[in-house]
């Protein structure tokens, strides 16, 4: 997975993200203010930088415009204004998010930018199984695993949120899409396909009454 760095001075907000990250199997680093993130930067290169605007020291904007345009940022800040976020996107930026905000939104934007900026031969293993989203192929045992376009979008949801309790609601919403039309049940079946394709009975576990998680752990 990734290096992330988060530059955050609200420490809650910084544990938070921290956290979720970690959880999605990313490598986090921390800075507490300007400075700090620029000697982070410098120090050990991240893949992705989350950057808060208003941080002790200097701005994340002014931080924005001393690191390599290469490096992917995603601005997470209370600044709502158009002009905040035109100068945010206008400094280079892939993204601009505003507070508050749902940590798994957060995690979908960061996966779309880490998707659109790093080679797409990314995979996951677990338990012998290897998930490739590059060509959308699994292999357990060294075997190819035949998924449906489905069930493969749903894998890849659980995979990128592993270690999260998604509900239902929001796998639909993830895995088919904001306009799909059908009931929650429909998950259930998918999971139970995966489940047995796969040999993860344990991996895919059951969040009583919510919905479900891929656990690492």
């Amino acid at each position: 997975m990734a290096n992330i760095l988060i530059a955050e001075d609200e420490k809650p907000i910084r544990e938070l993200i921290c956290r979720s990250l970690s959880l999605a199997g990313h490598t986090v680093q921390q800075a507490e203010d300007g400075p700090a993130a620029l000697q982070r930067v410098a120090e050990q290169p991240p893949d992705l930088v989350l950057l808060d605007v208003m941080l002790p020291g200097c701005s994340g904007f002014e931080v924005k415009q001393q690191l390599d345009p290469a490096l992917p940022v995603i601005f997470v800040t209370a600044k709502n204004s158009l002009s905040s976020r035109l100068e945010g996107l206008g400094l280079g930026a892939d993204d601009y998010i505003v507070k508050p905000f749902e940590i798994l939104e957060l995690l979908a934007r960061v996966e779309a930018v880490l998707r659109r900026t790093r080679p797409e031969n990314e995979a996951f293993e677990l338990d012998g199984c290897r998930v490739e989203f590059g060509t959308h192929q699994v292999y357990c045992g060294g075997q190819e695993v035949p998924l449906t376009p489905q069930e493969f979008s749903l894998l890849e949801v659980l995979v990128r949120n592993r270690n999260l309790a998604l509900s239902r609601d929001k796998l639909l919403q993830l895995a088919w899409g904001y306009d799909y039309e059908g009931d929650t049940r429909t998950v259930d079946v998918h999971v139970q396909k995966l489940r047995k394709k796969l040999g993860w009975d344990e991996r895919i576990q059951t969040v009583y009454k919510y919905g479900y998680r891929l656990s690492t752990r």
